[in-house]
C-alpha cells in the first residue's frame, strides 16, 4: 500500500515537473497560492518523500516485489 501511495505522488510530481518545463506553469503553486505558501511547502516535501521511497523499488529483490504485487 505504501509503495502504490508513494508511486502515485511520485508520478504527480513528476506531471507537475512537466508542466512547468513544458508550460512554465507550476500546478502546485498555483492550486496552493504561490511557491512559498505552508501547504504548497508541504505537498512539496511530501512529493520528495514519495520520490524517495520509490528509489528503494529499484534495489528490491524482484521475488519480493512479484509476492507483493500477487498479495
Amino acid at each position: 500500500m505504501l509503495d502504490k501511495t508513494a508511486l502515485t505522488l511520485a508520478i504527480i510530481g513528476a506531471l507537475n515537473w512537466g508542466c512547468v518545463g513544458i508550460f512554465r506553469f507550476d500546478l502546485v503553486a498555483w492550486l496552493c497560492g504561490g511557491q512559498a505558501s505552508i501547504l504548497a511547502r508541504i505537498i512539496y516535501t511530501v512529493v520528495a518523500l514519495a520520490g524517495i521511497w520509490c528509489i528503494s523499488l529499484l534495489f528490491r529483490d524482484e521475488s519480493e516485489t512479484m509476492t507483493e504485487a500477487s498479495a
